[in-house]
């Protein structure tokens, strides 16, 4: 705005031979290429590193045969995950479908040699009984999974953990649990909901609950069941143009 500015003042009370510069600056500027910045091959308009960037690349490739879940949305899951094994704590998957997503996290668990609990919570036969005033979804969505699938893709080691069943029953006996990371994809109310009443008190200060379906229009009552539970809690649900959203625990005092 500046440079227009002065180049008007400029064509007014100077010759054309001193203004031409200016128009050569602003000309360079806008003519500039940009094939020599890094990582040019990650520059769609912006820096996209979830179309592959660095060590997320390889494991985006072995995910995406597994998963619904779109690569931005893996990157923001890969992201903060990352962050999250700082933390001295279980990570959860309530929803776990085919194992995309859950052999991400445990590729992540892996890589840091430390052996943080992987609990992963799914009928791993579809979608449960669900509310029609609410849900979208119905009874049997998803089925096309099974328990020794997922295993296969997301591995038997001693830290994984399969809890097979409908949740949330099946989060009997982790009462004890410090959750470091949960990654919730439920897509209905009631298991949403549930999932928030056992998982957020569990989660440590610095951990992180992220919702895949917030906000999509095929799961209204994931929305619904997030914004009733945060009601009134100094933690707001972060909502993300991916459809996600994330809530973070902070640190007291």
């Amino acid at each position: 705005m500046r440079l227009k500015s002065l180049e008007r003042a400029l064509k007014l009370f100077l010759p054309p031979i001193l203004t031409e510069p200016v128009r050569r600056r602003r000309r360079a500027r806008n003519d500039r290429p940009y094939d020599d910045i890094p990582d040019r091959a990650f520059y769609d308009g912006v820096f996209s590193p979830w179309q592959g960037y660095g060590e997320f690349g390889p494991i985006l490739a072995r995910m995406r045969p597994h998963t619904r879940v779109s690569p931005e949305r893996a990157w923001v899951l890969y992201s903060l995950a990352r962050q999250a094994l700082a933390l001295d704590g279980a990570f959860y998957e309530a929803g776990v479908f085919r194992g995309g997503t859950a052999l991400m996290l445990a590729e992540l668990i892996r890589s840091t040699g430390r052996a943080h609990p992987l609990h992963l919570f799914d009928t791993f036969a579809g979608m449960p009984q669900t509310d029609p005033g609410r849900d979208i979804h119905r009874a049997g969505d998803f089925a096309d999974t099974s328990l020794d699938g997922v295993r296969g893709t997301v591995g038997a080691d001693a830290f994984i953990h399969y809890h097979p069943g409908y949740v949330p029953d099946t989060f009997a006996g982790r009462e004890a649990d410090r959750i470091a990371f949960a990654h919730v994809d439920l897509d209905i109310y009631k298991s949403i909901r549930d999932s928030c009443e056992f998982i957020f008190p569990r989660l440590l200060p610095g951990g992180f609950m992220v919702f895949d379906d917030y906000g999509f229009m095929s799961c209204p009552g994931a929305r619904q069941a997030v914004d009733e539970f945060f009601a009134g809690r100094p933690e707001v649900p972060l909502v993300l143009p991916t459809g996600q959203a994330v809530v973070f625990r902070g640190f007291a005092g």
